[in-house]
């Protein structure tokens, strides 16, 4: 798929577990994990804003497309 998440550098660079940001989220950790690891087919913007609030980040530093 030729969008890419990357949560997780973003989690390590905060030092915060994908349970602490799910929580702070208020999205269950195994919805939390199908959108980390790239296996959702879509993303709310309200928990893209709520991802990026808590994260204090852009969308663009969750999300970047690549060509195949």
């Amino acid at each position: 798929m030729p969008i890419v998440v990357d949560i997780d550098v973003v989690l390590a660079k905060r030092k915060m577990s994908v349970g602490e940001l799910a929580d702070r989220v208020g999205i269950t950790p195994a919805n939390l994990s199908v959108l980390k690891n790239g296996r959702a087919k879509a993303v709310r913007f309200t928990t893209l804003a709520a991802l990026c609030e808590v994260l204090e980040c852009q969308p663009g530093d969750l999300l970047r497309w690549e060509s195949d």
